[in-house]
């Protein structure tokens, strides 16, 4: 593979001298523009020429995407957020001056996005990066990027529009809906100026303990994730958003979490190859851009104690040459503890040399720029392959059409939260709710009995209860912490004394030891319970004996109303096990009404 992109490029620089070298008035920026053609050829020699007129530094920075806090190119409200924050420069133009970054990473907690989004905001602040990127020196149009999977990890919320989570979409078993909501995702992120978008999460989650990707994924079954990835993806595609399959080579079978870790699978060659590498493969062989990495030890692919976002048999070895990867090799986040398990300036450098081409969020900026500038100064990088790498970078770039346009009309904004979009995604949660366990026919709900709503506040049992109560029931609610205080578990189990059904919003329950004390404490009333795991699936098998269970695979508030229609028997719950729950319900399990 290697060998194959040096001949390519050795190549394509010899055309070059037959190649006019173009001013940006006559279409040094645009591949797409009348002097090049549209041969593939013409196009891999314009890639060629732009990187011989870029500087070394100028290389460097376009193999960062970066964090930046603020909601303007320039805000000076994050000026001495940034500088405390080791981000390097006091804003975006700075950081875009300074490094020649290639790219930009939105988050709500670095205050790029609101919650809920101000959508002119967003839209603005993509457009001025992209100015300012492309009166630069050498101009080149930036990935501007965030992680929109939908459900628990969506970037973008209301008003824009919310959608169910994987897990949601496992349990439909549809590839429609997996594409449909890929699309209006894409179609919405586009509107917003990000062009990348680090998602689907193609992993295949098989540990019931798994605390960083659980609901993320789709399922435990291979085939099913495979087929809803490779949906996502050719979805993406459609609204010319760049699609990251992640997080290679599968990090579906840990009990560690790599923001604060570095998990170890032990699987063996055959189980990866069965389970965890074949959605990846699927999204290969159906062309996908970009490919992120994980922080996890595999062994039986690489014996060094390593992650595979350092291990250069499992990125050049497995994912470029056994599996035929050509485009982007992105890490994971470079501040998360999984991949600092070298020193703080090698990181970035390590990372470069196992094969990743996109150095994503290093938690120190300067650092990471200077000591890869440095490596390749003193020749332990060779400046070839740098070029390697920008050469993928900018031949995403130029087949997205960045160079053509990169920015995004303000109207488009008109697009996000239609009402047809919201409608889509309440149909696609209506669908995925899961009825697990209904002893005695205790649902649907009876109009004449009053109900108690308690548990953890992050599974929303106050949302829960308002829409009940709407809905005519006699409601009361009672949230408590994500581990429950004694003196909490006291207070509901008196209250739900006082009620004819008691509803159990669990939260993770199955790794929660206080959310069981609370499941026990109030089954002593000997009232009926009914549990909704407003997250994993698994709850259910801490307390197996609760009247009712159903799963909803999330606490959107998209999942929450779908659960309320589900409850009152406005809607009939169809939704089916996408994993099993080890010793109780097999994977497809499922009852209606």
């Amino acid at each position: 593979m290697k060998k194959r992109l040096f001949a390519i490029l050795s190549s394509f620089f010899l055309i070059l001298m037959s190649f006019p070298v173009m001013s940006s008035a006559n279409g040094w920026d645009d591949p797409t523009k009348p002097g090049w053609g549209n041969g593939s050829k013409a196009k891999h020699g314009w890639i060629i020429s732009k990187m011989r007129h870029m500087t070394l530094e100028e290389k460097i920075g376009q193999l960062f995407v970066i964090h930046m806090y603020g909601k303007t190119p320039t805000d000076p409200d994050y000026e001495d957020t940034n500088i405390s924050m080791n981000r390097g420069a006091k804003n975006f133009k700075e950081a875009i001056e300074n490094y020649h970054v290639g790219g930009i990473i939105y988050f709500n907690w670095t205050d790029n996005i609101g919650t809920p989004i101000d959508t002119a905001q967003v839209n603005a602040l993509s457009n001025g990066l992209q100015e300012i990127a492309m009166n630069q020196r050498m101009p080149i149009p930036l990935f501007i990027s965030t992680d929109q999977e939908g459900g628990i990890v969506q970037r973008i919320t209301s008003p824009g529009t919310v959608f169910p989570g994987n897990m949601a979409l496992g349990a439909t078993r549809s590839t429609e809906y997996a594409a449909q909501s890929a699309a209006i995702l894409g179609k919405e992120l586009s509107s917003l100026g990000i062009n990348m978008n680090f998602a689907p999460v193609a992993d295949v989650n098989v540990n019931p303990e798994n605390p960083v990707i659980g609901v993320r994924s789709f399922s435990e079954d291979p085939e099913l994730v495979s087929d809803l990835t490779v949906a996502q993806v050719q979805a993406y595609e459609d609204q010319n958003v760049i699609p990251t399959a992640k997080h290679f080579p599968g990090h579906g079978d840990t009990n560690v979490d790599s923001h604060y870790g570095l998990p170890i699978i032990n699987h063996d060659l055959e189980t990866l190859h069965n389970i965890d590498l074949k959605p990846f493969k699927a999204a290969i062989d159906n062309g996908i851009d970009a490919i992120m990495t994980a922080h996890i030890v595999v062994p039986a692919l690489d014996d060094s104690g390593l992650p595979a976002t350092l291990s250069k048999p499992i990125l050049q070895g497995l994912l470029r040459e056994e599996m035929g990867f050509e485009g982007l090799i992105v890490t994971d986040s470079l501040g998360m503890s999984g991949a600092n398990v070298v020193e703080p300036d090698r990181v970035a450098i390590e990372a470069f040399k196992a094969g990743n081409d996109i150095l994503l969020n290093p938690p120190d900026v300067a650092l990471a720029y200077n000591s890869m500038l440095d490596a390749v100064q003193s020749g332990e990088i060779s400046e070839e392959r740098v070029d390697e790498s920008v050469y993928r970078i900018l031949k995403a770039k130029m087949e997205k059409g960045l160079f053509g346009n990169s920015y995004t009309d303000p109207s488009e904004i008109e697009n996000i939260g239609t009402e047809d979009n919201l409608a889509k995604a309440a149909e696609i949660a209506d669908k995925s709710i899961t009825l697990v366990k209904n002893e005695n026919s205790l649902l649907p709900l009876k109009n004449n009995k009053s109900v108690f709503v308690t548990g953890p506040s992050a599974g929303d049992p106050d949302y829960l209860s308002d829409l009940l109560e709407d809905k005519g029931y006699d409601s009361s609610v009672y949230a408590t912490n994500t581990s429950p205080t004694a003196s909490q578990i006291a207070e509901a189990t008196e209250r739900a004394a006082n009620a004819d059904t008691i509803i159990v919003t669990s939260y993770t329950a199955n790794t929660n030891s206080a959310q069981q004390r609370l499941v026990d404490s109030i089954k002593q009333t000997g009232k009926p319970v009914i549990v909704t795991a407003m997250r994993n699936p698994y709850d259910i098998m801490v307390f197996p004996d609760v009247n009712a269970y159903l799963a909803t695979y999330g606490n959107r508030d998209v999942s929450v109303e779908a659960l309320a229609r589900v409850l009152s028997g406005e809607v009939n719950p169809e939704g089916k096990l996408p994993v099993t729950i080890p010793g109780l319900y097999d994977f497809g399990h499922y009852l209606s009404y």
